[in-house]
């Protein structure tokens, strides 16, 4: 029961988020476009993986995927969809990204 309240505060708390950020939307409608998610061939994940000067494995890691995963990404034996391929854009764009999910050891 816990994690579902916590699940529905969650959603409330955005949607409350959202009315302040965008503002209310009683007697007029906000519409929001998100841009829609890219897809990436084998060359561009190849060459965003190598602009953030990882291996495969360590990449792989950062989404939370096996290596043998980001391989048949950069073979195009797989294609990444949804979150991975948000996530696969977000790092193109910043390569230091990656650093966020990295830690000593």
């Amino acid at each position: 029961m816990s994690a579902m309240y916590e699940s529905l505060m969650q959603s409330l708390t955005e949607e409350v988020d959202d009315i302040k950020k965008y503002g209310s939307s009683q007697g007029k409608k906000t519409v929001i476009e998100i841009k829609p998610v890219k897809s990436y061939t084998a060359d561009e994940i190849k060459a965003i993986r190598r602009k953030t000067g990882t291996t495969q494995a360590v990449f792989a890691k950062c989404f939370g995927v096996s290596r043998k995963t980001v391989e048949s990404w950069e073979e195009g034996v797989n294609i990444p969809s949804g979150p991975a391929a948000r996530l696969l854009e977000l790092l193109g764009q910043d390569a230091l990204s990656v650093d966020r999910y990295m830690t000593a050891q």
